[in-house]
């Protein structure tokens, strides 16, 4: 892979991260850029290991590694799951001649691809996902297509620790925004008791959780009636700090 290939696919993986919103759009942005690795390459696939089992995210450039990638999420394995679950590289250098997945190389035939390439992606030291190649024909990750699949991998890998970094903060946010608006909504409903009842904040907030245990109905859904039942409007959450 010559130096401008190579400054190309760096500023693809900028971009990448500038423009997606989720990982799931960022791996897709990371597939089409790895597609043309192999000579003759079809298409490639991303997947992050949820717990170590399970495919959490993943992104195809093509029919058949949608259909490679689906299968071993069902099987459970595969060259791909183990490249992200051992953090090694996994080469099938011809489909019709491999044993270890036969039904992985089976479907594989079946869809015109001949030969893989899995290398696995890290996040902050630790396996996090694959990047998987496909190519029609055998033999087609020769040691050059293998030298730049692992360079392309590693750079992506620095891409992807910043993605799920983002990710993370993006979730805390919306959890830090939800539970600002269960508050106020709850403090509207104690607000509503203690006027009703005449009683100290305390006792209303007693009497709303006693009020969600006997009905089995959650407190922000049980202070959201009683708000709702006072008003005549349903709650209103808190505006954001941004548009203060």
């Amino acid at each position: 892979m010559h130096d401008q290939l190579r400054q190309s696919h760096l500023i693809g993986l900028q971009d990448a991260l500038v423009k997606t919103e989720t990982v799931e759009q960022f791996l897709r942005e990371v597939a089409t850029l790895a597609a043309p690795i192999a000579d003759d390459g079809l298409s490639c696939a991303m997947a992050l290991p949820s717990q170590g089992r399970r495919v959490a995210a993943a992104a195809c450039t093509g029919q058949a590694a949608a259909e490679l990638d689906d299968l071993q999420a069902v099987e459970g394995d595969g060259p791909g799951l183990r490249a992200a679950r051992r953090g090694e590289m996994v080469r099938i250098d011809d489909v019709g001649h491999h044993d270890r997945w036969r039904r992985f190389a089976r479907r594989a035939l079946a869809a015109g691809i001949r030969s893989s390439l899995s290398v696995p992606l890290t996040a902050e030291g630790r396996p996090a996902g694959a990047l998987s190649l496909y190519a029609r024909r055998p033999h087609a990750f020769g040691p050059e297509a293998t030298r730049n699949a692992q360079w392309f991998a590693s750079q992506a890998s620095g891409a992807l620790t910043l993605a799920l970094r983002m990710a993370s903060c993006s979730d805390l946010n919306e959890q830090l925004r939800s539970s600002m608006a269960s508050r106020a909504i709850i403090d509207q409903a104690l607000g509503v008791i203690m006027v009703t009842d005449r009683c100290p904040h305390d006792r209303a907030l007693a009497k709303l959780k006693r009020a969600s245990q006997n009905t089995n109905v959650k407190i922000r859904d049980l202070a959201a009636r009683i708000v709702t039942d006072a008003s005549g409007q349903a709650p209103q959450p808190p505006r954001p700090f941004e548009e203060e």
